[in-house]
């Protein structure tokens, strides 16, 4: 069947790269900017920070529903007018949440952007892969991959940026000269394939809604558990219970229903299979390295949010360089040895990471920064082309969906069990740390008769002095126990890194053939 390039020859394909590559970063980046405005947006309308923290949670939960019913939405609508929707949904959204004046007025447009930016990743995707010949396709991704990595790195900073310069407002009123870029451009040079056009399917409403049900439960516990204790607050045992038997009857009507909304069966695709469950793992360990760093630097280190943006922007810059050394190396070397490589440099630079301490400079916070950013360009590129190299045009937007899915689903849950991990692992050595502050330790001894020395110099009578003295080894404590859960955190997905490297040995080697198709050596 011909490609979308091969009916109009005379659009080049990076046109068509870059008219998607808009939509994607505006996208992606919308995921984490808003995050270090949320203090300003709740004093603006009259919120709690809990409360305003609802704008990001809607956002993620009407997202994660519709990543997986995107092919099927495109085969019913189009792709074309299903990506148009999408992008002038989430541009007028993004417009109107800067106008919002109330809390429930913003929560309200955030879904709206949720649900059509859910839509952005898939489709964009599905059409590059589309655009570009096989052999092309790791530039492609190479390409595409800049806005799903180098957006949440820049996100902080540019919100930060944003936010103490104007005001938390353009935080969304900066997707609109990007959206309406995306719009022209979209209009002008992406075409529905024939395949497309010719499909009509049924709704399946009981999948429709075990979906929504399930993914949108999962991610509210995902997002507010630790916030509420987990499972010893009733409405998180509650939903998390009405998750799991919602995608476990999900999963049961999909196998067998005649006209699933998701193609679950894709899993079956050894490829695919594999390189879904290595994109979750893989999204568990990268959201959560990009969610642990800016709250050491911020409530340990004290930086300011700009301060700590610019430290991880590094990364941003480490991705570039390997997404376009390994755009070139995909056709030349063995994928499967690329994503070792990436995962090994991964695990490396978390391990670099868990070495903080709190007299720490930028620099060295930068440097592991820029390898963590490197190693992801490895792993992103070769994993995405290997996971939808076996599978037939028609079934690449259903597939993006679920991968997509998978590895925000793998975020979510990395961000939540780092968090987790963080306060409870912070409390633990606390309390092993004041076990030893003792008057029979002679360091903290040593360290108290100096603390209360310097009070009593100041004018201080002995009480207050030691009062004072031990106020300050008491946060000196805190500090210390917080580093060390840190720490232990950033171990803890280095060696989630290295668990995937064996995995990658099961995926299928790739072997491009002179007319320029995919072959699949074991076969």
């Amino acid at each position: 069947m011909p490609s979308d390039a091969q009916q109009h020859p005379h659009i080049n394909p990076w046109i068509v790269a870059v008219a998607v590559m808009f939509a994607t970063f505006m996208e992606v980046l919308d995921t984490t900017v808003v995050n270090v405005s949320l203090p300003h947006i709740a004093g603006s309308l009259s919120a709690s920070v809990d409360e305003a923290a609802w704008a990001l949670t809607s956002y993620l939960v009407a997202n994660a529903i519709i990543l997986p019913m995107t092919g099927w939405l495109a085969s019913f609508f189009g792709r074309k007018r299903m990506l148009l929707g999408a992008v002038f949904g989430f541009t007028a959204a993004s417009f109107l949440c800067g106008l919002a004046t109330t809390l429930p007025m913003l929560i309200f447009f955030r879904i709206i952007q949720g649900a059509t930016g859910g839509a952005l990743q898939p489709l964009s995707q599905a059409v590059m892969l589309e655009a570009f010949p096989p052999r092309d396709r790791g530039k492609a991704m190479a390409f595409w991959g800049l806005g799903i990595v180098v957006a949440p790195m820049l996100g902080p900073v540019i919100g930060g940026y944003l936010t103490d310069n104007f005001s938390w407002r353009w935080v969304f009123y900066i997707n609109l000269p990007v959206g309406l870029a995306s719009i022209i451009m979209t209009r002008l040079f992406i075409f529905d394939p024939p395949y497309l056009r010719q499909q009509k399917r049924g709704i399946d409403y009981w999948g429709i809604g075990l979906l929504a049900l399930g993914v949108g439960a999962l991610q509210v516990v995902l997002d507010k558990g630790q916030e509420s204790d987990w499972f010893e607050t009733p409405w998180i045992s509650w939903l998390a219970a009405i998750s799991a038997f919602a995608l476990v009857g999900f999963i049961v009507r999909e196998f067998t229903s005649k006209e699933p909304i998701v193609q679950l069966r894709a899993l079956g695709n050894r490829n695919f299979g594999i390189g879904t469950l290595i994109t979750g793992i893989f999204g568990f360990t990268l959201y959560g390295v990009t969610a642990l760093l800016p709250l050491f630097l911020q409530t340990v280190l004290g930086y300011s949010s700009l301060d700590s943006g610019m430290a991880v922007s590094p990364r941003g810059l480490g991705s570039l360089v390997a997404m376009m050394l390994v755009g070139i190396l995909v056709n030349y070397v063995d994928g499967r040895i690329l994503l070792a490589c990436g995962f090994a440099g991964f695990c490396y630079s978390t391990f670099l990471l868990s070495h903080i301490n709190l007299g720490i400079s930028m620099w060295s916070v930068a440097a592991p920064n820029f390898v963590n950013g490197f190693a992801g360009g490895f792993i992103f590129v070769p994993l995405t082309t290997m996971a939808m190299s076996q599978l037939r045009k028609q079934d690449i937007g259903n597939a993006s969906g679920i991968y997509n899915l998978i590895r925000n689903v793998g975020g979510s849950i990395g961000i939540a069990v780092v968090t987790t991990m963080l306060v409870r692992g912070s409390q633990a050595h606390q309390n092993y740390l004041v076990a030893n502050v003792t008057t029979t330790n002679p360091t903290a001894r040593a360290l108290l008769q100096g603390l209360g020395a310097k009070f009593l110099g100041g004018g201080a009578d002995a009480y207050t002095a030691h009062r004072e003295a031990m106020g300050l080894l008491y946060q000196g404590v805190q500090q210390q126990a917080a580093l060390l859960a840190y720490a232990d955190n950033f171990r803890l997905l280095g060696y989630l890194s290295l668990i995937c490297i064996p995995v990658i040995v099961l995926l299928r080697r790739l072997r491009h053939r002179p007319e320029d198709r995919i072959e699949i050596s074991g076969e």
